[in-house]
């Protein structure tokens, strides 16, 4: 895993918006990173539970989406189907998320993660389940592929 900044593998949208950057990426890890802003706090000007369980949750997605990074014949998307959350301390400053792939089956990949803050402290704490998807199939019937990262709409 590199310490630099990467490109997501697939375009995220509501990341983007909170500028989280992927710095690791490779054989069941990932390490995400942002560096709170205003629109990131709560009432108690400390990152908001909601900024903590998205950055455990795309740490623990891509980390599990990682060992199929070379592979083309395997989806590259992940679903969350459960994932629960311990908050130990208030999150303030860069922000680093890591997440590790734990086991994985050819269908369910079993996570966990960690956010620390920029003193090294623990702030919360993850672990999920995701389904590997090729496609997700919508209420209308038809179904919807992930966009790679280069594929950005018009």
């Amino acid at each position: 895993m590199t310490a630099t900044k990467i490109a997501f593998p697939i375009r995220i949208p509501f990341v983007e918006e909170l500028g989280l950057e992927l710095h690791g990426f490779g054989d069941g890890k990932a390490e995400l990173r942002v560096d709170l802003a205003e629109a990131h706090l709560n009432s108690w000007e400390v990152a908001h539970g909601g900024v903590l369980m998205t950055m455990l949750d795309v740490a623990m997605a891509h980390a599990a989406r990682s060992v199929h990074q070379h592979d083309p014949s395997q989806g590259r998307g992940v679903a969350t189907i459960e994932m629960k959350t311990t908050f130990m301390r208030p999150a303030q400053g860069e922000l680093r998320a890591f997440g590790k792939l734990l086991h994985r089956t050819a269908t369910m990949a079993f996570c966990e993660g960690s956010v620390f803050d920029d003193a090294g402290q623990l702030c919360a704490q993850a672990t999920g389940t995701f389904k590997y998807l090729r496609a997700l199939p919508t209420p209308r019937g038809d179904i919807k592929h992930q966009r790679a990262a280069a594929q950005k709409e018009s």
